[in-house]
């Protein structure tokens, strides 16, 4: 499938993602985001020469944002394979022959175990995701899915999913549960589209997003490079988010896959870096299989947020070993949860409460020391 430099996506090599915050403290503040740009203007930043383009868009993200830090976020399969979808980048589909092995919904402690091994190794956010078009006729699995969503959240982590398509009720219930993002791809542009998926429309996936916007759930929604797009439609996936920014936009490299339509398919790194660069608001990205000086190259360009651990959904990913001591050597150091300030926006209440509760037991654990 793909690999990413941010979050969240089927088959990431390594995602990158950049976030939208407040403005960075140390640096002027920046005039209001825009919503309004045309596919013309976007076409003209992103034909502008690499450097030009990364120096343009470090310039913007410093306005915005502490170039200093990076969010590690682990990736968790909790369903795998067997999904009726037919995406062409997807070795989870049942459509096709692959190494991919289909298994059921995981019961939630092994769920938790991975997750606080997550936030021993400096993952803020857990990420979870389920291998299927959507959850009708999964109402005891989804039960299931929210008490996983609970029990993260109550260890002060972020909480994320990718669930396919939801209803408004579902990602109600969702952000009752205390989830902090959904993630949703677009994974290219509506004209383009076509050509990879065509058991689920593009509407239907603004839909989704949509049903989780209005819940309160922060948004993740990217795409996938390497499909076989040209530039206009990075272009065109760029401009399709600008009317509603989402708080994290990930940037995937596509990881060909045996036994899948695209699996003799490539990526361009000039094609990555410079969708890296063009959307100027925070997102991440990257794929392990990027030299360090390729990778520093993408961090420069915005992206603030990587995918870490043992696994991605169904392709390897960096250790957190490794990716602490290239921060260490970049001068970078991870983020708290719910640092970033748009994303803890929408927490609302259910943080101040969280952070009371933190607090009152970090006092009663010093009081009877």
């Amino acid at each position: 499938m793909f690999r990413s430099l941010s979050v969240r996506s089927l088959y990431l090599k390594r995602t990158l993602a950049t976030h939208v915050t407040a403005s960075y403290p140390s640096q002027p503040n920046v005039s209001q985001t825009r919503h309004d740009w045309t596919k013309k203007e976007i076409q003209d930043i992103y034909d502008s020469p690499l450097l030009d383009l990364v120096f343009r868009a470090a310039s913007v993200h410093r306005q915005s944002h502490d170039p200093t830090k990076i969010q590690l976020c682990t990736l968790m399969n909790i369903k795998t394979g067997g999904c009726s979808e037919d995406c062409s980048y997807c070795s989870q589909s049942s459509r096709y022959s692959t190494p991919t092995q289909a298994s059921r919904l995981l019961d939630v402690e092994p769920v938790l175990e991975a997750a606080r091994k997550a936030k021993a190794n400096g993952s803020t956010r857990f990420c979870m995701g389920a291998a299927w078009r959507d959850l009708a006729g999964r109402k005891r699995g989804f039960q299931r899915i929210l008490e996983m969503v609970r029990e993260v959240r109550g260890m002060g982590m972020e909480v994320c999913t990718t669930l396919g398509m939801l209803s408004p009720e579902q990602a109600r219930q969702l952000k009752e549960a205390g989830l902090t993002a959904y993630n949703h791809n677009l994974d290219t542009s509506r004209e383009f589209y076509p050509e990879v998926i065509t058991t689920r429309s593009y509407d239907e996936r603004l839909d989704t997003i949509e049903a989780v916007r209005q819940a309160g759930i922060s948004v993740c929604s990217g795409g996938i490079l390497g499909l076989g797009e040209e530039d206009k439609d990075r272009v065109g996936l760029i401009w399709e988010v600008m009317p509603e920014h989402p708080e994290s936009f990930p940037v995937n490299a596509l990881v060909p896959i045996p036994g899948t339509p695209l699996e003799g398919n490539e990526v361009d790194l000039n094609s990555f870096q410079k969708t890296t660069a063009d959307h100027y608001h925070p997102f991440g990205g990257w794929t392990n299989t990027l030299s360090e000086s390729e990778q520093a190259m993408c961090f420069m360009a915005g992206a603030n947020a990587v995918f870490t651990g043992e696994q991605m959904l169904t392709t390897p990913c960096s250790p957190w070993d490794e990716d602490k001591a290239m921060m260490s050597r970049w001068g970078l150091e991870g983020m708290r949860s719910f640092e970033q300030v748009n994303v803890a926006r929408k927490e609302g209440s259910r943080l101040i409460e969280q952070a009371s509760f933190e607090a009152n037991k970090e006092a009663e654990l010093t009081a009877s020391a």
